[in-house]
């Protein structure tokens, strides 16, 4: 294979290929140049980002995991970043700035000491070790939060807004959301749990932000099928069907062969009074409102009307079952089989029109396991930052009542775990103990952005917080509004445990994984063979070689 000189070539021709201490600090470029384009978002005095995608619409928002997703990235390690934001917002909703500056400067700090001729793998091994005590410190600092704690469950709502363009009104969106979010929670042997899937967040355009609303029910964005049944039930008797009141199409071709017109008239009575038993089955189980996943028929509209029932048609599965769980009633997948145990029950169902739209409200559920949210806004844009906002409340809350643990906010917590990794480091030893320190270090980022976000004077900020830490007071932040150090506990800045625990576990992952990378091929973009997966991943095979130098492993 190797006689004479022939060059073999083992990667696809246009394959780039960048190796060494090259590629690492390509890398760490591309997971900066994220880390600081979200970095200004961070914080009650944090700025928003305008957005503009390639179809020409706008989104305006402070969210960090949504300015990542909305923006176009490329590199590949840029892109590893943006994967921490998501899983950010997946487990905890709130904190993805944080996370993603957290990456930045941990990665900024590992590039000194690459420098400086240490061993990514040790910078790895440092980061694990300072990840895993900075746990431990975070679980002892940390305070026990209860559901029945209103007060401190809208302080964590509060909190999670604070930065958002919605904290002038924060405080009554807190306590929707900490209505919402104890409505549906369940409890279990282990405590409690929340599947924010039951709490409907519906979004209409007019009003303003104090218009928005908690329902003890689900809004159903539809409206009644017959202007002749009624706008309005009181203690109503609710129908589920997942079932069509109309005459069902045969599934093979047939053919109905009519002779004279009194077989025809006998035809269609026949379907007439089919579709009448099917009325008469929902009048007899006691119901006067259906809501019907499928199709109603018109001959079933006007029945149902002259029965006086009001009926909605094609509502979405998911709105079905939150339905099930506000008002208590069990779907029913045949119409005959329909029975008064089947009947759901609430306060009321009402058709009102919000904006342009009529819809459906069945409200004053008793013990509604499903809750709706009404969001109403001067603008288009307005309204869906309103909506992030309130999610990332609504997640917090949730967090907080499933972890029964909090922290304190504005650098504080920070602040303290960097003081207590520093302390720790010189137990550590070998050469890991400086990445320790690098990992304490990159912790001080937070009050740091927070004070320069604010135009404070980040040295002056971080030595006067280091101190105050020093003198044991634990819950010392930033306080951006004075530009004083000052006790968050008593400024009601609060998070749950998850968030900072989440954003420090995934920043060490991201930030460990990019270090680790020595070598970037990137295969030239071109259409995929169609002979199936032969052609470019051919050459990749051959490139796991290249690093071991065993051509034949392949």
């Amino acid at each position: 294979m190797m006689s004479g000189q022939t060059p073999i070539l083992v990667l696809k021709e246009g394959t780039k290929r960048e190796k060494g201490r090259g590629a690492l600090s390509n890398n760490i470029a591309a997971a900066k140049a994220i880390s600081d384009a979200v970095r200004s978002t961070l914080g009650p005095r944090g700025l928003d980002k305008m957005l503009v995608d390639s179809m020409g619409d706008v989104v305006v928002t402070n969210d960090g995991v949504t300015i990542l997703k909305e923006m176009d990235v490329e590199h590949p390690a840029a892109k590893m970043l943006v994967e921490v934001a998501k899983t950010q917002d997946q487990e905890c909703g709130d904190g993805t700035t944080t996370a993603v500056v957290l990456t930045g400067e941990l990665l900024k700090k590992a590039e000194h000491l690459v420098e400086q001729n240490i061993h990514p793998t040790i910078i790895a091994q440092g980061y694990r070790l300072a990840c895993k005590r900075a746990i431990e410190i975070l679980d002892s600092i940390s305070e026990k939060v209860d559901i029945t704690n209103h007060a401190t469950l809208a302080k964590i709502a509060t909190t999670a807004m604070a930065s958002k363009s919605v904290s002038f009104n924060r405080d009554q969106l807190a306590e929707l959301c900490v209505k919402a979010v104890t409505a549906v929670a369940e409890k279990t042997e282990k405590g409690y749990t929340v599947d924010l899937d039951n709490i409907q967040v519906i979004k209409k355009q007019g009003g303003t932000m104090t218009d928005t609303q908690v329902l003890e029910g689900i809004i159903v964005d539809k409206e009644k099928v017959h202007t002749g049944m009624p706008t309005t039930v009181a203690n109503p008797k609710v129908a589920l069907l997942d079932a069509a009141l109309e005459i069902k199409k045969t599934e093979i071709d047939a053919k109905i062969e009519i002779n004279d017109p009194t077989q025809l008239n006998a035809f269609l009575q026949e379907e007439e009074n089919m579709i009448r038993k099917m009325v008469e089955q929902v009048k007899k189980s006691g119901a006067n409102v259906v809501f019907c996943q499928k199709g109603i028929d018109d001959l079933a509209q006007h029945f149902l009307a002259k029965e006086g029932i009001y009926a909605v048609r094609r509502v979405k599965k998911s709105d079905m079952d939150k339905l099930a769980k506000a008002t208590g009633g069990n779907v029913v997948s045949k119409v005959s089989e329909l029975t008064a145990d089947d009947l759901g029950l609430a306060g009321h169902v009402e058709e009102r029109k919000i904006g342009d739209d009529q819809m459906t409200f069945v409200t004053g559920c008793k013990n509604a396991k499903a809750v709706s949210m009404l969001i109403r806004g001067g603008t288009e844009h307005v309204i869906d930052e309103i909506e992030r906002s309130v999610e990332d409340a609504l997640n917090v809350v949730a967090v907080a009542i499933e972890d029964g643990k909090t922290v304190t906010g504005g650098g504080s917590t920070a602040e303290e775990l960097a003081m207590r990794l520093r302390d720790d480091a010189a137990k550590v030893g070998g050469r890991e103990q400086i990445a320790f320190e690098s990992f304490s270090e990159a912790l001080e980022t937070v009050p740091r952005t927070l004070a320069e976000n604010a135009g404070l004077d980040p040295i002056d900020i971080i030595i006067d917080l280091r101190k105050s830490h020093k003198a044991g007071k634990i819950t010392s932040g930033v306080n951006v509004v004075t530009g004083k150090i000052d006790d968050m506990k008593s400024q009601n800045v609060i998070e749950p445990i998850r968030v900072g625990r989440q954003a420090i576990e995934s920043a060490t992952d991201a930030a460990v994984m990019i270090l680790r990378i020595d070598d970037v091929i990137a295969s030239k973009s071109s259409p995929p063979p169609s002979g199936g997966p032969g052609g470019g991943m051919g050459g990749m095979g051959g490139m796991g070689g290249m690093g071991g130098g065993d051509f034949g492993e392949d």
